[in-house]
């Protein structure tokens, strides 16, 4: 019966608290589960022998209980015979047997009741194994979908990370640009001043001479003539 003990505070546990400390929870319920089943093999022996034992009681207590009745039969045909110091004797084997049977029927109903408790016990524990099978699939379709939403979350802190970066160029371009036009703002601060004289009066320098202009105009005009 201890197997059977051990077996309930198993049952009686929570597994998913036994899970939390579990490093890998998918290796700890398979172990579990091979434990289990293990189990299941020793009460499934344990069990055919409690059953087997159930029938040996009953069987003993049939062949005591015909072996009483065959006593009383003789003890009749002994008087009938007009034996009756024959019949005394059947009928004080009788009255042996009947202890020995009230002796039978004791263990026979101790048999019969553990046949019972094991048997219900064995079938608790196929159920139970059923259950958890099943949890067991489930668990580790959660445990798939967990580790796809950590290498979703790595990846997602890859892509928060390339943001940043993006930012940092952008940051440093604008410093870039700031810089190259200070320095343009610089080169033109630090040129030679601009001569407006210089320049009005090279517009003037440059400035076609009218008179010269209409003389030529008269000269083609006569050639044409």
């Amino acid at each position: 019966m201890g197997i059977l003990s051990r077996f309930k505070d198993i049952m009686s546990s929570n597994i998913n608290a036994l899970l939390d400390k579990a490093e890998n929870p998918e290796k700890m319920i398979d172990q579990y589960m091979r434990n289990l089943n293990s189990d299941l093999g020793k009460v499934k022996a344990e069990t055919a022998s409690v059953m087997a034992e159930e029938q040996r009681s009953k069987r003993a207590l049939n062949e005591c209980s015909a072996e009483i009745e065959k006593m009383q039969s003789y003890a009749v045909k002994a008087l009938e015979a007009g034996n009756e110091d024959d019949a005394r004797k059947f009928l004080e084997k009788k009255a042996s047997l009947a202890e020995k049977e009230a002796e039978l029927q004791q263990a026979y109903s101790l048999a019969a009741s553990n046949a019972v408790r094991m048997r219900e016990m064995h079938d608790k524990l196929v159920s139970d194994i059923g259950e958890l099978e099943a949890r067991r699939t489930m668990i580790k379709s959660k445990m798939a979908v967990a580790k796809t939403q950590e290498r979703l979350n790595k990846i997602g802190s890859s892509v928060s990370g390339a943001n940043r970066s993006m930012s940092a160029f952008n940051r440093m371009e604008e410093k870039v640009e700031k810089a190259l036009d200070e320095a343009n703002a610089m080169a033109e601060l630090n040129a030679a001043p601009k001569d407006d004289i210089k320049d009005l009066t090279a517009k003037y320098d440059s400035r076609p001479d009218v008179e010269d202009e209409l003389a030529a105009l008269r000269e083609q005009i006569k050639s044409k003539e």
